[in-house]
């Protein structure tokens, strides 16, 4: 079925910008992800911001304003439901009695115009702005209040005594060594768990040793040491995090987990899952630091290739089936998950997730903590889920034969099922499977998409240099393979400034994306091992995580040493 070009995307075919399937194709894209066509138009590249919006301007007649000569200090607050501003890509600017004059990037969106009119009781007017610095512009809004550095820029030393953290009450123990003046303690914690936040660290290592104590963070994957605490401050560092997650300081001799809920600000808190496992020496201590937001970066900004990012999310469109994301501890599958959820998660669908613990809180989505002390296992809860009329469901991991023949059966039945395994590559899931007793015909006949992944540190796009690589070691490395024209290679190496750390910043996804064909399936019919599978994923063009890798290498989006750390055997 053919969908009607209207407004902006009609007079791009019409000024031979785009052609016709292009433009039809984008408006497809745009519903689908929750974006208008101007927001999509400029992320996918199909027009320049700037182009987009002198288009816009005289061919509306709407007047062109430059946002970054705006105040915005002066933006009204709380005025439209920031569900509004995302859905439309709106932001209102200015109220002036009873009219307001709100940014948009495609002046043609009346009906987002007359749903905040609806909302807020004013009469809107559109005022026309660059697509590219609304969006910034939005984001800051949002995030204005619940931004991370914004809720921690303006705390100083004295501020670290009162952080507002959500704690347990510590239970009196003659025998606890962590009494005495513990404002020093507390100081010091808040510090870093702050600094933590403010580097984007994932996981923070409080860590005891014979004669020293240290403490770490990974960035970017990797762990670098940051402090050095006297050792006589073990105890009372431990019973510090123990009483902010709630444990029970008493207890030393076995492992426990926590939570902690850190409040920077009236609208933004951090959620920390904390750890605790004795060790010869004490108590080692790692916090994980749940972004929510990571959740709704959106599947763009995850580092899918186009043919992958179709696969996954053609999968997604289908009432039923199996989506299993695999790789190791801190590969980011949770986030694929949650990002898929994210696009399904509409009032039209019924999710319901089992997860050990509840990472990411979900709005919409009804969330499950596996407790097997209680016999609240994944099995249970799948089975109570497929009685609760569900249409989605996530397990967080597929550990064993009863879990896995109960999501199976789900997949079987008219629902989309999420889960993860942990195993190598997509190959090694299928067999994985096959080795814990499902049968070869509810594997063949259920699982629709397989994708393994790793992550990898992106280059630093301020500093990173290109690289001189002898032709012969990128021979040896596999590059023949990655499907690119030599003439668009680009590689770089790090080199390191301000920007960045040791030339790297932020982290990408490299991913080998399966679908399940039915040549795959007879494979798996006919009891072959994981490597006819791989080789037969790889004549149908799916690639395997080492390709990826390499072609995110030929792209200068990541190093090849980086490429060799995550992906190398």
């Amino acid at each position: 079925m053919s969908i009607i070009i209207s407004g902006l995307a009609k007079k791009l075919v019409a000024d031979q910008i785009i052609d016709e399937p292009t433009a039809q194709e984008a408006i497809k894209a745009a519903r689908r992800d929750g974006h208008t066509f101007a927001q999509h138009a400029v992320e996918a590249k199909l027009v320049k911001s700037s182009e987009l919006a002198s288009l816009a301007a005289t061919s509306f007649g709407s007047p062109l304003y430059d946002l970054s000569a705006y105040n915005f200090d002066l933006l009204p607050k709380d005025l439209v439901d920031s569900k509004l501003i995302v859905k439309h890509f709106a932001l209102p600017l200015y109220k002036r009695g009873n009219r307001l004059f709100v940014a948009v990037a495609d002046p043609t969106n009346l009906s987002g115009l007359d749903e905040i009119k609806f909302n807020t009781g004013l009469t809107t007017e559109a005022i026309l702005v660059e697509a590219d610095k609304l969006s910034k512009a939005i984001d800051n809004y949002l995030n204005n209040s619940d931004d991370i550095g914004g809720g921690l820029e303006g705390l100083d030393d004295e501020d670290l005594d009162s952080l507002d953290v959500e704690s347990g009450q510590e239970k009196p123990n003659d025998n606890d060594d962590a009494g005495g003046d513990e404002a020093p303690v507390v100081r010091f914690v808040n510090k870093v768990l702050l600094d933590a936040i403010r580097t984007g660290a994932s996981d923070i290592h409080f860590e005891p040793y014979e004669k020293t104590y240290r403490v770490r963070l990974r960035t970017d994957g990797v762990l670098h040491e940051i402090a050095k605490p006297p050792i006589q401050l073990a105890g009372r560092l431990s019973a510090r995090l123990k009483v902010m997650s709630k444990m029970d300081i008493s207890e030393r001799r076995v492992p426990q987990d926590g939570r902690i809920k850190m409040k920077l600000s009236k609208n933004k808190a951090i959620d920390f899952r904390v750890n605790s496992l004795p060790t010869l020496w004490g108590e080692k201590i790692v916090l994980r630091i749940l972004d929510p937001s990571s959740a709704k970066l959106g599947i763009d900004a995850l580092g899918y290739e186009e043919d992958q990012k179709k696969l996954y999310l053609d999968a997604l469109a289908q009432p039923q089936g199996m989506i299993l994301v695999t790789g190791p501890t801190g590969s980011g599958k949770t986030v694929s998950l949650y990002t898929g959820l994210n696009i399904l998660n509409t009032p039209e669908t019924n999710i319901s997730t089992a997860e050990d613990p509840v990472e990411i809180n979900l709005e919409g989505v009804n969330q499950v903590n596996v407790n097997n002390k209680v016999g609240l296992t994944f099995a249970e809860a799948l089975r109570s889920f497929l009685r609760q009329d569900p249409d989605i469901v996530m397990v967080g991991e597929i550990r064993d034969l009863e879990t896995a023949e109960i999501a199976i059966k789900a997949a079987q039945t008219g629902h989309l099922v999420l889960s993860t395994l942990h195993t190598n590559s997509a190959p090694e899931t299928l067999t994985r499977l096959l080795n814990m007793g499902v049968p070869t015909f509810n594997v063949a006949t259920s699982v629709s998409l397989i994708i393994a992944q790793r992550l990898a540190r992106r280059l630093c796009k301020e500093c990173k240099k290109p690289a001189d690589i002898p032709e012969e070691i990128l021979k040896d490395e596999g590059f023949d393979a990655v499907n690119i024209p030599r003439s668009d290679w680009q590689i770089y190496e790090p080199v390191g400034c301000e920007h960045c750390s040791r030339g790297y910043k932020g982290r990408v996804g490299v991913y080998e994306v399966v679908r399940i064909t039915d040549e795959i399936s007879r494979i798996i019919m006919e009891g072959g091992n994981s490597i006819e599978i791989a080789d037969k994923a790889k004549e149908q063009g799916f690639n395997n995580l080492r390709i990826s890798a390499l072609r995110k290498v030929a792209m200068g989006i990541i190093s090849l040493e980086e490429a060799n750390r995550v992906t190398k055997d």
